[in-house]
């Protein structure tokens, strides 16, 4: 079974990355053009379009023209970009079934961190999806119109509750991971809530003879300007299954609003870039930033970690004990717990040698992140972090007969 849960997981991570680099790619093309169409009639043009552009790619030029067809006949031929996003959205739903959900293949739930069960978890995950869905499209239908500020404000409120709230229930590396899945599903629904439609009622409305209503494109735009916004801070949010250091700190709810707002804050700088004129020093100042905030908050080390970064006595023998007893049940090539796949990252503790390769990648998830064993599922105690820290400081050597 866990042979079929492997390959359910790469089929769909696959079908998730290309279906999301094609989402993404739309989504920046499109804004880009939005941003820098020329808003002057052709030479011999009797109607002035939206807006147009020269391109030069791949060895040929690309004449492009935005129009809502005023007195037009709709072409036979019209290319929508829509199955790009609903195939993210479904692979990704997919993904968190076979990672989180049922596959077991990532920890969901932290005794440490909150004593929830696998399916109390599964709930919380998937109400906070649904929560900040409902918040953001209350906040866009009903606020919006009349206070858009106000709007802005009750969804970035929500958007802080709902993460702090995800990093004190779950795990840390999923509730990084649902946060990112709110707002991909918050841009997959602007696409089949708002965009769509939008633009079927403009199809509708040239073909029974009128024009384009700028209403309605506009309608379409303001959400797709959200989802252009949301783009970096899902994908890092995303990749942040691979850094434990950010999930798995103390402060991790910190770390995912500084990720998020970075991502957003470096979003907003490249639309600016048309009308501002000093734009690449405040993009290096909004990466900068947004390193530094990270770099400082990732410096604060857990008590424990820090207690354990002293050096003293800690023989082989005893460190060996450890790891069998709380490591090797994965970390073998003989594992008897193979819930999270044969031999996770191939990372064996069978020999003396194995162990001393990995010794600092023992202490940076054992002792530094705390992030090993997953969600604490073997039950290491805090002297036994301490212990496999005092080998590792001490030069993590086998002892000598």
């Amino acid at each position: 079974m866990s042979t079929a849960w492997e390959l359910l997981d790469l089929v769909a991570r696959w079908i998730h990355i290309i279906a999301a680099i094609m989402w993404v790619g739309n989504s920046l093309l499109f804004n880009w053009l939005d941003r820098s169409l020329l808003h002057t009639p052709e030479p011999g043009q009797t109607e002035k379009p939206v807006g147009t552009i020269w391109l030069l790619h791949s060895g040929g030029f690309y004449y492009v023209e935005k129009t809502l067809l005023e007195s037009e006949k709709l072409p036979e031929r019209v290319h929508w970009f829509m199955w790009q996003a609903y195939t993210t959205w479904i692979s990704g739903a997919l993904l968190l079934i076979i990672v989180y959900y049922a596959g077991g293949r990532a920890l969901l739930a932290d005794p440490s961190v909150a004593n929830l069960s696998h399916w109390q978890a599964v709930l919380v995950g998937v109400g906070a999806i649904f929560i900040g869905v409902s918040v953001y499209e209350f906040a866009q239908n009903k606020i919006a119109p009349k206070a858009p500020e106000m709007a802005v404000a009750i969804w970035l409120t929500a958007l802080i509750g709902i993460s702090i709230a995800l990093t004190q229930l779950l795990s840390g590396r999923a509730a990084f991971l649902h946060v990112g899945a709110m707002l991909g599903t918050i841009m997959a629904s602007n696409v089949g809530s708002t965009i769509v439609p939008s633009q079927k009622a403009l199809v509708a409305s040239v073909n029974g003879g009128g024009a384009g209503s700028q209403a309605l494109s506009d309608r379409a735009k303001r959400v797709s300007i959200h989802n252009n916004y949301f783009t970096f801070p899902v994908i890092v949010l995303m990749l942040s299954s691979h850094f434990p250091a950010m999930y798995g700190h103390r402060w991790n709810w910190l770390l995912l609003l500084v990720l998020a707002a970075g991502g957003a804050g470096v979003r907003h700088v490249l639309n600016l870039r048309w009308t501002y004129g000093a734009w690449k020093p405040a993009l290096a100042g909004t990466i900068a930033a947004t390193v530094v905030a990270l770099y400082g908050i990732l410096s604060v080390k857990h008590p424990a970690a820090v207690a354990s970064s002293e050096t003293g006595a800690a023989t082989f023998e005893e460190v060996r004990h450890v790891i069998d007893q709380r490591c090797a049940v994965c970390h073998s090539s003989r594992p008897t717990d193979i819930s999270l796949g044969q031999v996770p990252a191939n990372v064996m503790f069978d020999t003396p040698q194995q162990i001393m390769t990995h010794a600092q990648r023992i202490r940076e998830r054992a002792v530094i992140s705390r992030t090993m064993p997953p969600a604490n599922k073997t039950g290491i105690t805090e002297s036994e972090r301490a212990l496999l820290g005092r080998w590792v400081n001490a030069g993590a050597t086998v002892d000598q007969e």
